[in-house]
């Protein structure tokens, strides 16, 4: 029985080639094989397969998987648009600014603050506060809600 690094090792040239012609870029495509060696751990049989086969679910797997994550990007962009405007106020200063976001808890208005005045994504936001974009989506929700109350009482 051969051990699966003799496989990738096996395969490496052709895994990486794949890999690189279908992703963005070089880091990318690094994921996309990765991904695909924790994949090929769970799989037990995967070494007695013949190379054509292995080579075969290799591909299809870092297909599937770049698809995936290109669908869950795509979702996380089409919800960070439906927030664009959803900001309750117009044009206002950057000292009007400051005294709104002091109505709001610390973590909220850094969020608001790097969403529509810096203009991150949530993703960027979340990768710089070190939090999953969810909460970051989350946290900006509230925030908004928040705002929203605050202009209705003014």
């Amino acid at each position: 029985m051969i051990p699966l690094h003799a496989v990738y090792e096996s395969l490496k040239e052709d895994l990486r080639r794949f890999a690189y012609s279908i992703a963005n870029h070089e880091q990318e495509g690094n994921d996309l094989i990765q991904d695909a060696l924790e994949k090929a751990l769970l799989q037990k049989d995967l070494i007695d397969w013949p190379r054509y086969k292995q080579k075969a679910w290799f591909y299809r797997v870092m297909k599937n998987n770049l698809i995936d994550q290109r669908r869950k990007n795509k979702r996380e962009t089409d919800y960070d648009e439906a927030f664009e405007t959803a900001l309750p106020f117009g044009k206002i200063t950057s000292f009007e600014m400051v005294d709104i976001l002091k109505n709001l808890p610390r973590n909220q208005s850094d969020i608001i603050f790097k969403r529509y005045w810096i203009g991150l994504s949530s993703n960027e936001i979340a990768e710089k506060l070190e939090i999953p974009a969810s909460t970051v989506r989350y946290q900006l929700a509230q925030a908004i809600k928040t705002l929203r109350k605050y202009f209705e009482e003014e």
